[in-house]
């Protein structure tokens, strides 16, 4: 497995080779099917995460040997459009807004994203549009404009839009070459200080070192391990609520200005539990979470929480121990470093949504596959610092960018099947109806039917252990 994917991740992660004859993998024509190679990079994702999941797991319960991986394609493909499986008392989500799409503009194609009402609102003030503005009032109004003057104007009045460009053109992007010479995952630290027996920071001193797991029961990795949620949409909140699906306790935090769609947060918030917390006028409450939390991942713009004392070199300071995942569109770094973005988005600026379309318009993946596979990837690096800081009691910054990993899947992997394909019988079978990676139960916001995750390892969780609760009504603190 020298030469695949999943060894090349495993290396950037940090992470002991030879665990990789641990993993095998079912093979499933069908699944997630592109003109990129969208299965491998899925696979690759959630099986890296897996691997450090049983990894930490081996060593917190005291086993000899690492559980074995399996990842199934059918399982990874579902959970990569979990958004779409989602049911609430039967009614299927809402996906995109109206105005989040493809427009034709005078040389070629733009697409904005404006599913939030504060993103709707600039787009259509950075037009000069009605607020009751229709598709076709504006679709009038960008057709006699340029791609690239639509995209400067939308982003300088605080919207998102997108102008089309060619895997070549972006690769010769400013942005585009920062990117290239930066790994895919970024692993600062450790950032010293601090060691097993305390936090040695100024935020407590809560001892680092975690419990040894019972031998009964599934086998919950992150068990005890407290993580705050600073994150939004997908990339972020599927990483956190992969941990949570391991044992994690973590509490999503979100200010009262900016409530999240309620579907998004139904798909995203099994196994947490969600907070609302004015960050300016609730410090008090902030600190507190903060000085016992084991994990700190964040995913808004980045810069728009420096303010707070949440840059990820900010929080490292303040407590050494701490384990900080920030994931980004764009990366922290050159042009675009401080811009907005959703995977919609950073597809048709790197290229992607050239390659998956046609001559007469532009294409997507078959999934938000940058969203999911980055966040499955942030979850597998917070799980290595973790198991890092078993050993050294120092904590790590991560960081992962959706435009990092687009790269990654134009230019990176390459279609391959994986070796150590499963024996099973039912190994090989196309991907179908995926009823058997569908699972429903009833939770506070109503009849859930929704994706199984798609994390797999022996002895591990195979569901979470509580359904998704409504939005912003838990307490502001840990379980």
């Amino acid at each position: 497995m020298t030469h695949t994917p999943m060894a090349a991740v495993w290396k950037d992660l940090g992470g002991d080779p030879a665990l990789l004859s641990g993993v095998s993998t079912v093979a499933r024509a069908g699944a997630l099917e592109a003109a990129l190679p969208v299965r491998e990079l899925a696979r690759t994702c959630v099986g890296a995460c897996a691997l450090a999941a049983a990894e930490l797991g081996a060593r917190r319960a005291g086993l000899a040997r690492v559980p074995r991986v399996s990842v199934d394609d059918g399982a990874v493909a579902t959970a990569f459009v979990s958004e779409r499986h989602l049911r609430i008392d039967g009614r299927a989500p809402v996906g995109f807004a109206p105005l989040s799409r493809f427009w034709r503009t005078a040389d070629g194609w733009v697409r904005t994203h404006a599913n939030y009402p504060h993103h709707r609102a600039r787009l259509l003030d950075a037009l000069g549009a009605a607020d009751d503005a229709s598709v076709e009032d504006v679709a009038a109004l960008l057709a006699g404009r340029s791609a690239r003057e639509v995209e400067e104007s939308v982003y300088g009045a605080g919207g998102l839009a997108v102008a089309l460009r060619t895997p070549k053109e972006w690769a010769a992007h400013e942005q585009g070459l920062a990117l290239a010479r930066r790994p895919l995952i970024e692993r600062d630290g450790p950032s010293g200080g601090g060691g097993p027996s305390g936090r040695g920071g100024p935020s407590g001193d809560r001892p680092r070192v975690l419990s040894p797991l019972p031998g009964d029961g599934p086998l919950l990795p992150a068990s005890g391990v407290r993580v705050l949620d600073l994150t939004r949409v997908i990339a972020g909140p599927v990483a956190t609520r992969t941990l949570a699906l391991l044992g994690a306790d973590v509490l999503r935090v979100d200010g009262p200005q900016l409530p999240e769609d309620p579907d998004a947060h139904a798909d995203t918030g099994f196994g947490k539990r969600s907070t609302v917390l004015d960050l300016a006028a609730d410090r008090r409450v902030l600190d507190e979470l903060l000085a016992s939390a084991d994990v700190v991942v964040t995913g808004y713009r980045p810069g728009s929480l420096d303010r707070f004392g949440l840059s990820p070199e900010a929080l490292a300071e303040r407590d050494p121990g701490l384990v900080v995942a920030q994931v980004s569109a764009w990366g922290t770094y050159g042009p675009w470093g401080g811009r907005r973005g959703f995977d919609s988005l950073v597809q048709v600026a790197t290229g992607i949504a050239v390659t998956e379309g046609s001559p007469q318009r532009p294409g997507a993946l078959p999934a938000q596959a940058l969203d999911h596979g980055t966040g499955y990837l942030l979850a597998a690096a917070v799980l290595r610092a973790l198991t890092e800081r078993a050993e050294s009691g120092h904590g790590r910054v991560v960081r992962l960018a959706l435009a990092r990993t687009a790269m990654w899947l134009t230019d990176g992997i390459g279609h391959q099947e994986a070796p150590g394909t499963a024996p099973d019988p039912s190994a090989g079978e196309p991907y179908g109806r995926p009823d058997v990676w569908l699972s429903e139960r009833t939770g506070p916001v109503g009849r859930l039917g929704h994706a199984l995750p798609p994390v797999s390892f022996t002895g591990g969780p195979t569901d979470w252990a509580r359904p998704p609760g409504r939005w912003g009504t838990d307490a502001a603190r840990w379980a």
